[in-house]
C-alpha cells in the first residue's frame, strides 16, 4: 500500500519495472520510478504542450466563474494543451487561490461555450519555484482534482518561457488530501522537454 506523506503525490508505479510504459488509448507515455528506503520516487513524460494566449470574453467567462473579476488575476492567463485544452489561472496569492469557491454551473458553462477541459488556478510561483493550484473540471464530472500531474506539466511549459523550470506545486490541501507535483523542463534539440512525478511512502505491504 502507498500512502503520500506530507505534500506528496500518490505513486502510480507501486510494483512496476523501473522504466514502466503508461498506456492510453491514444499514445504512450516513458515513465521512471526508483525504491528510496521505504519510499518511491516517479516520474513520466507527459509529451508535449501547446500554449496560446488568453483574454477577452473567454477570460472574463473563466474568471466570473470563479467569482473573479478579469482585473483580479494576473496578466498571463494562457490555454495549454496536451491533449486537452485547459485555462491556465493565475491567482496572485496563495490566500487568495485558498479562498476560491467558483460556481461550478457557471464554470462548466463558460469551459463548454470555449471547448476548455477545465481550469488550473495557481498562485505566482516563489524564487524556489514552488506555487500551489486548484484545478477545477465540472464540464468533465470533477468539482476539484486532489492532484493533476498534465496540468502542472503545462504550467511548466508556461513557465519555461519567463525562465523557470524547476516546479513543486501543491495540490489538494483544500480537499484535506494534500500532496505535491514537481516538474522539471530542459531543451534538447526537438524543442522543451518536461517530466512530471513526486514521491510517495510505502506504509504496508500486502499479497496480491
Amino acid at each position: 500500500m502507498v500512502r503520500p506523506t506530507g505534500h506528496q503525490l500518490r505513486n502510480p508505479f507501486a510494483g512496476l519495472a523501473p522504466r514502466p510504459d503508461l498506456r492510453t488509448a491514444h499514445r504512450n507515455f516513458d515513465g521512471q520510478a526508483s525504491r528510496n528506503g521505504d519510499g518511491l520516487t516517479a516520474s513520466f513524460d507527459p509529451g508535449p504542450v501547446s500554449l496560446r494566449s488568453a483574454g477577452g470574453p473567454e477570460l472574463r467567462a473563466v474568471a466570473g466563474g470563479h467569482g473573479l473579476t478579469e482585473n483580479a488575476v494576473a496578466d498571463d492567463a494562457c490555454v495549454a494543451s496536451n491533449g486537452r485544452p485547459r485555462l491556465l489561472l493565475t491567482i496572485r496569492s496563495r490566500a487568495a487561490l485558498a479562498e476560491l469557491t467558483p460556481d461550478l454551473t457557471l464554470l462548466r458553462a463558460a469551459c463548454d461555450r470555449y471547448g476548455l477541459l477545465g481550469c488550473y488556478a495557481y498562485s505566482l510561483p516563489d524564487r524556489h519555484g514552488r506555487a500551489a493550484a486548484r484545478m477545477f473540471a465540472p464540464s468533465i464530472g470533477v468539482p476539484e482534482d486532489i492532484a493533476n500531474a498534465n496540468s502542472t506539466a503545462c504550467l511548466a511549459a508556461h513557465a519555461a518561457g519567463f525562465g523557470a523550470y524547476r516546479l513543486a506545486v501543491d495540490m489538494g490541501d483544500h480537499l484535506g488530501s494534500p500532496s505535491t507535483i514537481t516538474a522539471t523542463v530542459h531543451r534538447d534539440r526537438t524543442g522543451h522537454r518536461i517530466r512530471v512525478g513526486g514521491q510517495a511512502a510505502i506504509v504496508r505491504r500486502g499479497m496480491r
